[in-house]
């Protein structure tokens, strides 16, 4: 178990002014199986009328509109959590995981991933997290972590064949393993102990609770990781979203700082 205290950064920089700016964010923790949120404030500019919600997989999000003119968008979020091992999932939950056995267009296997799972052959009859660590051994010996060479529309089965990418990359086809072969399986975007952007890695139902993988950095998640949201894939947990009128271009910077107190 430990208590860890967080600080999220993002900022969206634009090429010029643009007003009418309609956002939705995915960026703040939730209290679950295996962490606890004893604080959490966020901060947002600039300032307008947010509201509070949440979508079908129970991540928490943020909406509102910036209706003034604006070069600069930022979400400051700051808190507490206390983590530790994954909880049982309450019995009347357990219906949840089926809609993560199924491959999305991002994970769906290729020729490459049928290779590598066959490749990590032998696993039939393993207890699920046994094969899963198996698995995940496979995706981080297959990768390189490079920044750059992919994007978020690029698919499992590409990453693979570029042989490089970064943890969104390794998520996903860590994901098409496991759904290759039914295991319930879904894409987690969270926050992990130092300083940096935000962490991508999978969680995996083995018949009780969801369990933590962490492809990227070949290791199963404990207590050193904190979990924003969870989906299908990439797409359901994207941090941000938005529309706004103006021509201009964007870049977008995320920091991210977790200690142990």
């Amino acid at each position: 178990m430990k208590t860890l205290q967080f600080h999220y950064h993002m900022e969206i920089a634009f090429s010029e002014p643009v007003h009418s700016h309609v956002y939705t964010l995915k960026c703040l923790p939730v209290t679950g199986a295996a962490q606890r949120i004893e604080a959490c404030a966020y901060r947002i500019s600039p300032e307008s009328r947010v509201r509070e919600g949440m979508d079908s997989f129970g991540n928490r999000m943020l909406y509102g509109t910036v209706e003034e003119a604006h070069s600069l968008f930022t979400v400051d979020v700051s808190g507490t959590a206390v983590t530790d091992v994954p909880r049982p999932v309450p019995e009347g939950d357990r219906r949840e995981p089926s809609a993560y056995r199924y491959q999305t267009p991002l994970t769906r296997a290729g020729e490459r991933i049928r290779r590598l799972l066959a490749d990590c052959g032998g696993t039939a009859g393993m207890p699920v997290c046994d094969r899963v660590r198996g698995y995940m051994e496979a995706v981080h010996e297959s990768l390189r972590y490079e920044k750059g060479v992919t994007d978020i529309a690029t698919a499992a089965e590409d990453a693979l064949a570029l042989g490089r990418g970064v943890c969104q990359d390794y998520a996903h086809i860590l994901l098409s393993l496991c759904r290759e072969e039914r295991i319930p399986a879904r894409y987690v975007v969270g926050m992990l102990i130092g300083e940096g952007e935000s962490h991508a890695w999978v969680e995996v139902y083995d018949g009780e609770r969801w369990r933590g993988f962490d492809p990227t950095n070949n290791v199963a998640v404990e207590d050193a990781h904190i979990k924003i949201s969870h989906g299908r894939d990439y797409r359901d947990c994207s941090i941000n979203r938005g529309v706004f009128t103006g021509q201009a271009g964007q870049s977008q910077t995320i920091l991210v700082e977790v200690a142990e107190t």
